[in-house]
């Protein structure tokens, strides 16, 4: 195991092992498989690029040995921050070969979240896409690669233009020689934590657990060869690389089409053209869709199931999945540092609408407790999650004070989600102990009060955040996008009244807006919304 990272006890590795959970195949050797078994057939298409799965594993190969070549070599890392195309995958993989660890930086960070991820992980190489949607990477690089970090080498999938430093990985390709025999409880990449309070952590997932993650994903989801997976969300997300994501198609044979932007514009076109059966969004995305399916003739009647997940799924929203795209719903519930969470095919529409199922393995332990005590909480009853188990991490890289904090001595993740279980084992998501306002006294779930809202007509979305207050310490703010004419504050007040809803849950101030902020990731950005209605409060009192 990697310095820095945390490793399971050995008993824990030893009865994954026995159990065959965790298997002895890295994941640089997958594409090796998949060419013997798949051969010619599609692997994945990147723009007007069709790979073959033996194309691929070709690529990889020399992508190796040049990378090799320009002096990276086993216990490295590299920061990868690129856009969804094949490039990103033949990287990925090649430093898998070469047992250099991949640090996931996504297309939306800029100079701050860079310069943290090279400084934090050592990082000795750093891969840029050179411009895409606009946006110059090159720059970005000379910003921040400086002398006085540790990169040695900025590689551009592309043109390197003024920069000549810079190598291009056109010109990066040879055959490779002696690569290490890697062992598959290594650490083999880096994802990134949410980043809700600061800069994002570093999140070690090895070889073994990953793989588990992606097969179990891949069955539970019925994959095989016919399965067309289009990733809209970016391939250094955990949900859309392996949960199944494209690592779970490819797993089993089948296509990735990969998307440069999630807008309908851009992926129903795909969608009819490569005949696309599954994708995976978050709500924000999946609410763009439905709207653009009011107007768009696209021909979306290979779609067979939509993935959302990553944020909470009103029932406004999820009961038009199936009548607007005409595919199967399926809720996900997941983390970067492990647990999954499922609706199975065949589960009953409540759980469907309203939860987002359960656990992806029997291996998968969880814990619902009061996070004040750390005492388990009676069934039906909200608490936080803690899980532990053959995929979820025992620590962040070289964080020992935060994870003093964030895991339990047995080894316990706090995940700082409030959920409650149903009688049937469902999980149901309520939001974030830190999405909770403390209204004088009162705690008020953001997640539940947007519910309310977007039931309301004349509102399209809702947002609600808590806002400084010197008499009640917070009160709630909702950010509304109206449908029409929103409803008033006095409007809403007589309404959930007369639906009986408490009123410290009726917001104290609605901020009519044309768009909602969000994150790299397509996520609703709360960080920012609550900074906006802070520096609006001191405006108005100043």
């Amino acid at each position: 195991m990697l310095a820095g990272c945390t490793p399971w006890p050995e008993e824990f590795a030893r009865r994954y092992r026995e159990a065959g959970l965790w298997l002895d195949v890295p994941l640089g050797e997958l594409p090796r498989q998949w060419a013997r078994e798949y051969g010619t057939a599609t692997a994945v298409v990147s723009g007007q690029e069709r790979l073959s799965y033996v194309e691929l594993d070709e690529k990889i190969d020399r992508m190796a040995g040049g990378l090799a070549g320009h002096g990276l070599v086993r216990g490295d890392r590299a920061v990868v921050q690129m856009t969804n195309e094949s490039t990103f995958l033949i990287v990925c993989f090649a430093l898998f070969r070469l047992g250099v660890t991949p640090v996931f930086s996504l297309p939306a960070h800029r100079d701050v979240e860079v310069i943290h991820l090279i400084e934090t992980s050592g990082a000795v190489a750093y891969v840029i896409p050179d411009v895409r949607l606009g946006y110059d990477y090159r720059l970005l690089a000379s910003r921040v690669a400086i002398p006085r970090r540790t990169v040695r080498t900025v590689f551009v999938a592309g043109d390197v233009g003024e920069y000549a430093e810079f190598v291009s990985l056109s010109t990066v390709g040879e055959e490779p020689t002696g690569l290490p025999e890697i062992d598959a409880e290594e650490v083999a990449f880096f994802l990134l934590s949410g980043g809700t309070t600061g800069l994002p952590k570093l999140i070690p997932r090895t070889h073994a657990d990953y793989f588990y993650q992606l097969r179990s994903a891949a069955r539970l989801c019925e994959l095989d060869r016919d399965t067309v997976y289009l990733a809209v969300l970016p391939m250094e997300f955990n949900y859309c690389l392996g949960c199944p994501g494209v690592l779970g198609t490819l797993h089993h044979g089948g296509r990735a089409v990969l998307a440069l932007s999630p807008s309908p514009d851009g992926c129903f076109p795909l969608i009819e053209r490569e005949r696309v059966t599954m994708s995976s969004l978050v709500p924000t995305i999946a609410h763009a869709w439905v709207e653009a399916r009011e107007w768009s003739d696209a021909d979306l009647s290979s779609l067979e199931v939509v993935q959302i997940g990553s944020a909470k799924l009103h029932e406004s929203l999820a009961r038009k999945i199936t009548p607007m795209l005409g595919c199967r719903l399926q809720q996900v519930f997941g983390m970067s540092e492990g647990l999954m969470s499922y609706v199975r095919r065949g589960d009953p529409e409540d759980a469907v609408l309203h939860t987002q199922g359960q656990p992806l393995s029997e291996f998968d332990e969880l814990r619902v407790v009061d996070p004040e005590t750390g005492e388990d909480v009676p069934r039906g009853e909200c608490g936080e999650l803690w899980a532990r188990g053959p995929y979820t991490i025992r620590g962040y890289y070289n964080a020992p004070e935060h994870n003093a904090v964030a895991f339990t001595e047995d080894g316990f993740y706090r995940s700082g989600d409030l959920i409650r279980q149903t009688e049937r084992g469902d999980m149901v998501v309520a939001g974030r102990i830190k999405d909770v306002i403390n209204r004088g006294g009162d705690k008020v779930s953001a997640t539940e009060v947007e519910g309310y809202l977007q039931g309301e007509e004349g509102i399209r979305q809702a947002a609600v955040v808590a806002m400084p207050d010197e008499v009640l310490g917070e009160k709630t703010c909702a950010f509304v996008i109206a449908d029409g004419k929103a409803p008033t504050g006095l409007q809403l007040r007589s309404s959930w009244r007369a639906k009986g809803i408490a009123d410290f849950k009726i917001p104290d101030r609605v901020e009519l807006v044309d768009a909602l902020p969000l994150t790299g990731l397509g996520k609703l950005d709360k960080t920012r919304l609550r900074a906006d209605i802070a520096a609006k409060l001191r405006e108005e009192a100043g």
